[in-house]
């Protein structure tokens, strides 16, 4: 669903509660920030629309597209489920979906945990090449923990500590060999 119309979605479940954005809001958002969801300038995070629809008394189904809203609906349905993968600690599926568009930064956030995880699971092994898929994966993870509003330092730090360790431990390998 594209930005514009889960705004107006909002706005008009906010209208039919005859409430105002700064009664809305709380203490979880800004107005203004309100204010860009409603006009479409800006499009919420999953816990935003989650704190909107308990405010609003909305089921969230209720912003989902509809039969006419069909050719967005793949994106939401695509970051639901790498949520769910997420959530299940499938970390190899989640790194194997492409990006939605309209779920970047949260894709981008959910990615780069998973590939750390994976990347920590590569450096348990003795094996050279799971020692490089670990350093590898791990590049993934500090790049995409970098990216949009969802960046994370941590996850970028912890990726790097891993890439050093085990390109030291990659290094003593190949220099046992010779």
């Amino acid at each position: 669903m594209d930005s514009n119309t889960l705004g107006k979605r909002i706005k008009e479940a906010r209208l039919a509660k005859k409430m105002t954005q700064s009664e809305v809001v709380g203490d979880f958002i800004t107005r203004n920030m309100l204010s860009q969801i409603e006009s479409g300038a800006a499009t919420p995070s999953v816990k935003t629309l989650e704190y909107l629809c308990k405010v609003l008394e909305i089921e969230p189904n209720a912003l989902m597209p509809d039969e006419n809203d069909s050719k967005t609906a793949p994106n939401a349905e695509r970051y639901i489920s790498i949520r769910n993968e997420f959530a299940n600690k499938n970390y190899n599926a989640v790194i194997s979906y492409e990006q939605a568009d309209e779920f970047s930064d949260e894709i981008c956030a959910l990615k780069a945990k998973a590939c750390l995880e994976v990347a920590r699971e590569c450096s348990r092994s003795e094996n050279a090449a799971d020692l490089q898929k670990a350093v590898d994966i791990a590049k993934q993870a500090s790049e995409l923990s970098q990216r949009g509003i969802f960046a994370d330092d941590s996850v970028k730090s912890k990726a790097e500590e891993i890439m050093k360790s085990n390109a030291k431990r990659l290094s003593d390998y190949y220099r046992s060999l010779l």
